[in-house]
């Protein structure tokens, strides 16, 4: 055997020389892998230059050297790369997307909290979008929620003052244009903490923000939707 079962740290050989280089090697990996972090799972393509020590999940695709090296974590060590096989049930903290993720053996599920033997898991997302403020007397967001989606509740902050000749504004779907909130602020900092009843999408649904008593001419929200997937077994 030349590396742990588990987390692949270099083992040395007896009598080996330099026996340095294989103690730091194995050390800056399990630095690395201990509380996991990862930069990103979805690049694929290295970066020019990475801080010593980080992580990326390797997806299937990833190119130069990454190639053939999907489902292991790229370890910047040294001025080059190491890699770790993921072993199923891992969780880390993805970086790029604000959420924790499991390897379910063959790539990383963003926000799973359960992962059953034959690949049905439960997962909570809390995916964040900056949305301008256009002119108008309505905004409709990118999709907020996706099809299947148990949505809790959205949450999000003014990042750059709504203005226009509104007085205020109400964030929810179509429908139901203030499920999430009403009589929101305008200034920079103001903030929505929209919780509610679960409810079921069941299509891909976009969040509606309407002005209250006026127009918007402009201004920048974060929003973040709150929700719960579902995911199937593994195909047979």
């Amino acid at each position: 055997m030349t590396d742990t079962p588990n987390l692949s740290l270099p083992m040395l050989a007896p009598a080996q020389a330099q026996k340095h280089v294989t103690v730091n090697e194995a050390l800056g990996r399990l630095d690395g892998l201990t509380q996991l972090v990862l930069a990103s799972v979805s690049e694929v393509t290295p970066p020019a230059s990475a801080p010593e020590g980080t992580c990326y999940g390797v997806p299937v695709g990833a190119v130069n050297d990454w190639a053939g090296q999907a489902g292991t974590v790229a370890i910047a060590l040294g001025g080059g790369w190491v890699f770790a096989p993921a072993r199923r049930g891992w969780r880390a903290m993805v970086l790029d997307a604000g959420e924790p993720a499991m390897f379910d053996g063959a790539a990383w599920r963003m926000g799973a909290l359960t992962l059953s033997p034959g690949g049905a898991a439960l997962a909570m997302r809390a995916v964040e979008m900056e949305v301008a403020v256009t002119p108008g007397a309505s905004v409709t967001t990118p999709i907020a929620f996706p099809a299947r989606a148990i949505a809790f509740g959205v949450t999000g902050r003014v990042v750059a003052e709504i203005t226009g000749t509104a007085t205020s504004w109400t964030l929810g779907v179509a429908g139901d244009p203030a499920r999430y909130g009403s009589g929101l602020g305008l200034a920079q900092n103001s903030w929505v903490n929209g919780p509610g009843a679960p409810q079921v999408y069941w299509a891909p649904t976009t969040l509606e923000i309407t002005a209250t008593g006026g127009d918007f001419t402009g201004g920048t929200l974060r929003l973040v939707a709150h929700f719960a997937e579902l995911s199937l077994p593994d195909p047979v």
